[in-house]
């Protein structure tokens, strides 16, 4: 059995057996198509069931050679280990190589948030006079009141709109559906586009439920949105490396700044871990240098 028939049967393991995302998907396989070229390029012709422990420490020192992140790294590694379990679950293989693979302890760098002053000024700068003026502003208005991801964003259903409720049911990672709050703005913007743009569309066979159309009557894409985000950021004078996850950053927060509770972000995120959702607990500097010089005994003494 070759390398392409493991990896047929890997990718159908990950779509049915563990429910993953499309793009995940491809991730994963990207993972192990760098391991496959690793062999290729060495010469070293080899099948999936012949690879040892070393062989995977030779091909992870010459990834960490090349000057990716750990954060990469740690991706790698994770995916190379999903891959071998599975083999061995397949019982290609009857020792697991991977399985002593340490990998690398990535730093958590704290998101780019946009302050709540940033986020209107870069709705201000939207073209209300062009046609997808009204969709671009009901998209950052959804974005940031329910704090989407991108998938879920270009996924949202029309049947999915429980606006009466005041909630909208989105599909996260592992097709796992939750139930969102939708702010009354948010409300009022999706339900403008709707009757002033989307009802002019056609919608492509297929996209007849998809909430955000493009000018064609498809659905959105990933990128279509990441575009119309960096035009307005750039339009607002907004200097800051920002991305469509930049307003779920900026939605949790905000969220937590305010006081909410980190279990309902977590809710609200649809994180599977409440470590994840941890990260939004980090401090403004100014904030904290504020407190500390006013609570701090040493900051309230008088100089000498």
């Amino acid at each position: 059995m070759d390398w392409s028939s493991y990896l047929s049967g890997y990718k159908a393991f990950l779509k049915i057996e563990k429910s993953l995302s499309e793009n995940s998907v491809i991730a994963y396989l990207s993972d192990l198509e760098k391991l496959k070229t690793y062999f290729e390029c060495a010469a070293i012709e080899i099948k999936p069931e012949e690879i040892n422990p070393q062989q995977l420490n030779d091909f992870l020192i010459c990834a960490g050679e090349t000057g990716i992140s750990p954060r990469s790294q740690a991706r790698l590694v994770s995916g190379i280990k999903s891959f071998f379990r599975y083999l061995l679950m397949e019982e290609k293989i009857s020792s697991d190589p991977a399985e002593l693979l340490e990998t690398p302890k990535p730093g958590r760098k704290l998101p780019v948030v946009l302050s709540v002053d940033e986020i209107d000024r870069l709705i201000a700068a939207i073209d209300l006079s062009q046609h997808e003026g009204h969709r671009n502003k009901a998209i950052i208005e959804t974005l940031y009141s329910c704090g989407l991801r991108v998938s879920e964003l270009i996924d949202l259903r029309l049947t999915n709109l429980h606006f009466a409720e005041g909630f909208i049911k989105v599909t996260g990672k592992g097709s796992k559906e939750r139930l969102v709050p939708v702010s009354n703005k948010a409300i009022h913007e999706i339900e403008t586009y709707l009757s002033h743009y989307r009802c002019q569309l056609k919608p492509v066979k297929g996209a007849e439920n998809i909430v955000f159309l493009n000018r064609r009557g498809n659905k959105l894409t990933r990128n279509m949105i990441f575009t119309i985000t960096k035009d307005l950021a750039l339009k607002a004078g907004i200097r800051k490396s920002i991305s469509p996850h930049t307003f779920r950053h900026s939605f949790a927060t905000h969220l937590v700044e305010g006081g909410a509770d980190l279990r309902a972000v977590q809710e609200m995120l649809g994180h599977e871990s409440i470590l994840t959702t941890e990260i939004y607990t980090h401090l403004n500097r100014e904030y904290l240098r504020d407190a500390i010089l006013r609570f701090h005994p040493r900051s309230n003494r008088k100089k000498r």
